[in-house]
């Protein structure tokens, strides 16, 4: 009986042994074919890491180093040092151009996102032409910045639309070059980056709308909760992640902002629309100062990324609440 026992659990020891060969076998060119497609990953993410390297960091490394010599962007170059950055803080017109740079990067960020975010509840659900609103709402964010400011400033023209539309009310006094107007010029850059930045924004809380229960909401309704109270306490906790990327992306394209001025007031009048992304170009190209201009956008560069840390620091400790 033992040796009957003995030899059942020889047979099967040799059947279990030969099955888990067998699978071993099956198992082998699956790996072999993982490990083969990683290597294949990184082969074929490999132009695009080196492109990375050599556009962003590579380029900005230069840039950097520059920034500590009187370069003129041709010929030789000497090491000056700290020279570039002292000038800067001493110079009273890259103040006013840092406080514009400020204005238009916060301004744009608040009103972009509060009209973005009520763009998004309306044309979440229930509208039959939603679809085509959410195209027509995208489109700015597709054109171009210089076709879309050259276009403004006909609107905003001393003979253009607005004015027009004024002096057919009765209101003529009130018609101006605004894009000349020393007050009222970077309300308009600010009145474009918003129209043009609202739609993807619009886009991103809606993303972040779909992921928000309708039950919840239909739950609070039935427990009597008004339209703000389940706005406030079940919509808006469930799109923070949506918030965090949509103002940290405006907030850092505002803080750079360039073709729009350019296009529309080219940093006038009277230095009213400067801000540091304008003042790099001029510095750099126009006057021939590229070390000075390089330390200008190391300088704008440090501000981007503080900001841009701070608001992720922010959101990343909301979004653990």
């Amino acid at each position: 009986m033992s040796t009957t026992l003995s030899t059942r659990s020889d047979r099967t020891t040799t059947t279990t042994a030969e099955g888990r060969q067998r699978a071993d076998r099956a198992a082998e060119p699956r790996r072999r074919r993982s490990r083969e497609l990683k290597f294949g990953y990184w082969w074929w993410a490999l132009p695009g890491i080196l492109f990375v390297l050599a556009i962003h960091y590579v380029a900005t490394s230069i840039g950097g180093f520059f920034a500590f010599t009187n370069w003129s962007g041709i010929g030789a170059f000497d090491w000056i040092g700290l020279d570039n950055f002292v000038k800067i803080f001493q110079d009273s017109t890259k103040f006013g151009a840092l406080l514009n740079t400020l204005f238009l990067a916060f301004g744009s960020v608040i009103l972009s996102n509060v009209a973005g975010l009520a763009l998004g509840l309306g044309l979440n659900r229930g509208l039959k032409s939603r679809y085509v609103l959410r195209v027509l709402f995208f489109m700015p964010v597709v054109l171009s910045p210089l076709a879309v400011s050259y276009i403004w400033k006909f609107i905003f023209d001393f003979n253009g639309p607005i004015n027009l539309a004024l002096r057919g009310m009765g209101l003529g006094e009130y018609a101006k070059s605004w894009t000349a107007d020393p007050q009222w010029a970077i309300w308009t850059v600010l009145i474009v980056l918003v129209w043009q930045n609202t739609g993807i924004a619009m886009v991103i809380y809606m993303a972040g709308l779909s992921s928000v229960p309708i039950e919840v909401e239909e739950a609070a309704a039935i427990d009597g909760a008004t339209l703000w109270q389940r706005f406030w306490h079940v919509t808006l906790p469930g799109i923070r992640p949506a918030v965090a990327i949509a103002t940290t992306l405006g907030l850092v394209n505002g803080l750079r902002v360039f073709d729009q001025i350019m296009a529309l007031t080219g940093g006038g009048p009277a230095g009213a629309t400067e801000t540091l992304a304008t003042q790099v170009y001029k510095e750099s190209f126009a006057l021939g100062n590229f070390g000075y201009g390089a330390a200008l956008a190391l300088v704008l560069t440090v501000i981007i990324l503080v900001f841009a840390v701070i608001q992720q620091r922010a959101t990343s400790g909301r979004t653990e609440n």
